[in-house]
């Protein structure tokens, strides 16, 4: 029986290692190289630790932790959709659920279970954790963005307005850090990064 589990778990170990395979629009700081989904975890997930003291409310910082490793292993099968696309509707998550269940379903099912509700609840951003999850999750590319002087909203000509409603999800998790970010907005906009 214990054979069975750690071979589920095994080739899911195996299955994610795919993530590391999906490029995103956002490029590194301060260079040209496309960030993989990977690489964006591990970075929100170091976020969260560092700055969890800047959420709004108490959290569950394991729990945080969690949704933020995860979120992006859909994009397995579904892919990456630019959050500033003017063709596809990033809230797909029916592909994205089918390949939660796809994808965690190969875990053992307790597992596979807690992980898809983890999935779920931070794609709803209801709870206290999955709402600064989701601030760690836009204020990561936006960090970026301004570090190479605009980047994904110079090359597809994203207007400030589009920029500012799609990353004002940081306030519903931290007001600390959408005051931080709306800042730098607001400097993009000055150095012409971002056109009004």
């Amino acid at each position: 029986m214990q054979t069975n589990k750690l071979e589920k778990q095994i080739a899911f170990i195996k299955e994610i290692d795919k993530v590391k395979y999906i490029l995103r629009q956002s490029t590194l700081f301060n260079s040209d190289r496309r960030e993989n989904d990977a690489e964006h975890s591990w970075h929100l997930a170091v976020m969260a630790i560092v700055l969890a003291e800047y959420s709004d409310k108490p959290i569950d910082l394991l729990k945080v932790l969690k949704m933020v490793l995860i979120h992006d292993i859909v994009e397995i099968d579904a892919g990456d959709t630019f959050i500033y696309s003017t063709t596809k509707d990033h809230d797909n998550t029916e592909e994205e659920l089918a390949a939660a269940k796809r994808i965690f379903g190969i875990l053992p099912a307790e597992q596979a279970e807690e992980l898809i509700e983890i999935w779920k609840e931070f794609e709803a951003a209801e709870t206290d954790e999955a709402k600064f999850a989701k601030s760690l999750d836009r204020f990561e590319p936006l960090l970026q963005s301004v570090s190479n002087k605009g980047g994904t909203w110079v090359e597809h000509d994203v207007p400030y307005h589009k920029v500012y409603d799609v990353n004002k999800a940081i306030k519903n998790g931290s007001t600390t850090l959408w005051n931080y970010a709306e800042n730098l907005l607001n400097e993009s906009v000055e150095k012409g990064f971002l056109k009004k």
